[in-house]
């Protein structure tokens, strides 16, 4: 047979070849092997995938007097390529035992030599690893060329082991060029195969990716705010623009909350539930495709609706438990793509979790209102039982005094009552705190002085209600009422490097002794700063003994409303 006729007839049979690797590339079967191969699993695949394709070079050989002619050196050295030395040890060696199996003056020296392809494939490998150019194992010069030299290996190898040795000469001369073409150009197109599936899988991994970051940043929010019709329908919006598709609705488990697209005129919002497949996702927990050919879609509600598939996707709340469902419909003359699929899946787990968010922030914002009412609770028995006994008597000895401790009272209370919400300005804490603190002052008379230091340039700034009363009260009550001589207590406010520092200061230096009792109000505010703002926020003491007690508050500068 003449070399030129042999070339073709190995061409044809590596279109062959080709054609079952192209088929295997559309299989998930293919997606480990568009990357270089590092895990155990992936290089397992390696192995088994090249291991195939080496057997089935050979069984599309064509018989060449007592020898074959071949395109197994492709799939050895791919495994070696891709996998590395070891796999391409293993894949040349299953290949080599294979083809010994078969027999002939050929078969001890094609396995050795498959088993070097494999080698070289896998040192070539190692090589561009080391380099840090793991992007030239996937250049299809790079195969053909490692494919070049290990097939001028393998007619070196023929001749140095094949016998009779002019039988080898012959045997050689007939096939080296066919096989060195066919095998070169076959490495080359079978790398090609694969960066295209690869820049095929990468180009719709960036699709998902933009679509998912632009879906996740119109999104973000809406739901936290609640899982109702009008937010419902803000982010059906978004999902009907982003997707490019026929219709989106949600619901919850009983109605319809938003409905935009094809057939908005008869999937009305607040309407229950009726189709069958948004019902069995919410019940099973499961997905539910209805792709109008292999599953039947029909719209329950009006015959003629112009809508032919549906895929639902249920929204899960705390513990995983169905609160609703997302619903993507395509209509009758277009199909959906994976990728439509995947990216719903995706994004009913983002959606899944702002709606999670926005109850635990709920309920967050809940617990603080709890806090606040529990310091109120603490506060007002006690401190009410201790201004009544001081206004009976400072009512007997000055009346008009007396008159303005009512007031203040008044307005201590006043306070407390009309700040339910979450944020008060610095003034009115001072005012709160003033109004605690003139009644502590008719109270120790002449044995407590107060200081505010408080620029009115700050006097504006926010802060979380209830902040600073807590903390005036425990410096009196675990400080300066402790003393014998004259107690002072000192509140300061500045700005510095963006923060609000409030400093509240007392002149008897008790805190350590008193450390661990100094106070649930102490301890709810410093948790709700560091809850709030974070831990770089909150309540740090520093005291000398006998001395002072400076407990200092840090807030963010300019603080957001709630």
């Amino acid at each position: 047979m003449y070399s030129f006729d042999l070339m073709l007839l190995l061409l044809q049979q590596m279109c062959v070849f080709l054609v079952i690797a192209w088929l295997m590339s559309k299989t998930r079967l293919f997606i480990p092997l568009m990357q270089v191969s590092v895990r155990l699993p992936h290089k397992l695949l390696c192995y088994i995938t090249f291991s195939i394709f080496c057997i089935l070079g050979t069984y599309l050989s064509l018989q060449i007097k007592d020898s074959l002619a071949n395109t197994r050196a492709i799939g050895a050295v791919m495994g070696g390529l891709l996998g590395g030395p070891a796999v391409g040890a293993l894949v040349g060696l299953t290949g080599g035992l294979h083809r010994y199996s078969m027999g002939g003056m050929t078969a001890l020296a094609c396995m050795v030599s498959t088993i070097t392809e494999g080698l070289l494939g896998g040192l070539l490998h190692t090589l561009l690893i080391r380099r840090g150019q793991p992007d030239k194992v996937f250049n299809p010069l790079t195969a053909g060329a490692v494919t070049f030299v290990a097939e001028v290996t393998q007619m070196a190898i023929i001749l140095l082991i094949a016998r009779p040795f002019n039988e080898a000469t012959n045997l050689v001369g007939s096939i080296a060029a066919p096989m060195i073409v066919t095998n070169t150009v076959g490495a080359a197109l079978f790398m090609r195969i694969l960066l295209d599936r690869r820049a095929m899988f990468e180009k719709y991994t960036s699709a998902f990716s933009a679509t998912a970051l632009k879906v996740a940043a119109a999104t973000e929010g809406i739901l936290r705010q609640g899982f109702n019709e009008v937010n419902s329908m803000k982010v059906a919006q978004v999902l009907h623009q982003a997707l490019d598709i026929g219709a989106v609705a949600i619901t919850d488990r009983e109605k319809l909350l938003a409905f935009i697209g094809i057939g908005d005129d008869h999937h009305l919002v607040g309407s229950p539930i009726s189709s069958p497949y948004t019902l069995r996702a919410i019940e099973s927990s499961e997905v539910v495709y209805a792709d109008g050919n292999e599953v039947p879609y029909r719209c329950s509600v009006y015959p003629h609706c112009k809508l032919g598939s549906t895929l639902v996707i249920p929204l899960r709340g705390e513990n995983q438990r169905v609160i609703g469902a997302i619903k993507l419909y395509e209509a009758r003359n277009r199909l959906f793509s994976s990728i439509n699929r995947t990216l719903g899946e995706g994004i009913a787990q983002l959606l899944s979790a702002q709606i999670l968010a926005g109850k635990y922030e709920r309920q967050k914002a809940l617990l603080a209102q709890s806090e606040i009412k529990l310091l109120h609770a603490q506060v007002n028995p006690h401190f009410l039982f201790n201004a009544l006994n001081t206004l009976k008597a400072v009512i007997r000895q000055d009346s008009e005094r007396a008159g303005d401790l009512v007031q203040y009272l008044s307005t201590f209370f006043r306070k407390n009552l009309k700040r339910a919400s979450e944020t008060a300005t610095l003034a009115d804490e001072i005012e709160h705190v003033n109004a605690y603190l003139q009644i502590e002052q008719a109270r120790f008379a002449a044995r407590l002085k107060v200081r505010l230091q408080i620029p009115q340039a700050l006097a504006h700034h926010k802060l979380p209600a209830f902040t600073l009363q807590p903390i005036v009260e425990n410096a009196i009550k675990h400080g300066t009422s402790q003393m014998l001589g004259v107690g002072e207590i000192t509140i300061r406010a500045h700005s510095d490097l963006g923060f609000l520092v409030l400093e509240i200061e007392d002149n008897a230096g008790l805190y350590p002794v008193q450390a661990d009792t100094h106070g649930l109000g102490m301890s709810l505010v410093d948790k709700r700063l560091r809850t709030r703002f974070g831990d770089g926020y909150g309540i740090s003491v520093n005291c000398e003994p006998d001395r002072f007690t400076r407990v200092t508050l840090r807030l963010p500068q300019e603080m957001q409303a709630c």
